[in-house]
């Protein structure tokens, strides 16, 4: 690979263009599709700002896989809305979004944008081993990484060209994370990261963290013992200058720990075969397609943008 890879955290951007344009944006039929118009307009943003020469759409095969809960029972547990033995929990989602999903990923396809999944991986993992690979694959390579969730910043690193282009701001103040950026924010490296959401904790994600450490702490602890095996060595060891009240939260702690970390660590279980983001002209059956499902969706302008986009970026 050459040139700039870019890693589409896919929910999480169907999630804000859903909640980002009004429901009242339907199909001919009555559908809404305003997650689907707002994606289009997402992905033609990002194409013609930031002129990636791959694209890849990473997806949720299992949005809680059961490995995680295996080791931690509380990840993601408050977002069931059912649970499926033996299968794939289902997500509390929007009603108006739910039938936008399958148009999403058949239109993705339509537009000759990879889509890749993978058996009991979220997204993020398929994001963490795509990001991996190209760095080792072609160091003088960039990849960036579209999301809002503040766990891929485990994935930033300066020297293998991996950033985040990070949405939580909205796509109108999107941030660039970069080594420099977690450090600011955190006190922390980026490879620190996951060990650090450990103990903070995470609500959004069910991660209870340590009671009585917060982020502070946490960086602090990172910052004067390195990583996660390092601070509980520290705990474990009365020579080690530490805190009462600190050494007895994390010796409690410690067995959540050295779970937790595995849980939030993305892309580090996942087999994926080769993955060509290459962007290609479509041929006239394909366009012809893609104007199909935009006609039934009633997708005008959005469609038209995207479409812009990327052949712009094809044609580079």
């Amino acid at each position: 690979m050459t040139g700039r890879l870019m890693l589409l955290d896919t929910a999480s951007l169907y999630f804000r263009a859903f909640y980002g344009v009004p429901e009242s944006v339907k199909a001919p039929d009555g559908m809404p599709v305003n997650g689907i118009r707002g994606l289009l307009d997402i992905i033609a943003k990002l194409v013609s700002e930031f002129e990636p020469t791959e694209l890849v759409a990473c997806w949720d095969d299992d949005w809680r896989p059961r490995w995680r809960v295996d080791l931690i029972p509380s990840y993601k547990e408050h977002r069931v809305a059912e649970q499926v033995p033996g299968g794939v929990d289902v997500e509390e989602t929007p009603a108006g979004l739910v039938p936008q999903i399958p148009v999403i990923r058949e239109l993705l396809g339509a537009l000759g944008i990879a889509v890749v999944g993978a058996e009991q991986s979220e997204a993020d993992d398929v994001i963490g081993c795509l990001a991996r690979r190209a760095a080792q694959r072609a160091p003088g390579a960039a990849v960036d990484v579209v999301t809002g969730d503040r766990d891929l910043f485990q994935l930033v690193d300066d020297a293998t060209g991996v950033r985040i282009i990070y949405t939580a701001r909205g796509m109108s103040k999107l941030e660039l994370v970069t080594d420099a950026v977690v450090q600011a924010k955190y006190g922390i490296s980026p490879r620190q990261y996951a060990a650090f959401a450990a103990m903070r904790g995470d609500p959004s994600d069910g991660l209870p963290g340590v009671a009585g450490i917060g982020e502070k702490s946490a960086a602090g602890l990172l910052r004067e013992f390195g990583d996660l095996d390092g601070v509980l060595a520290a705990a474990s060891d009365p020579a080690t200058p530490l805190g009462t009240g600190v050494r007895t939260k994390l010796t409690a702690a410690a067995d959540y720990l050295e779970r937790a970390v595995p849980v939030i660590a993305v892309g580090e279980r996942v087999e994926l075969p080769e993955v060509d983001g290459t962007l290609r002209a479509l041929d006239a059956d394909g366009l012809a397609s893609v104007r199909a499902i935009g006609e039934r969706y009633g997708l005008g302008g959005a469609l038209d943008r995207a479409l812009k986009a990327l052949e712009a970026r094809r044609q580079a």
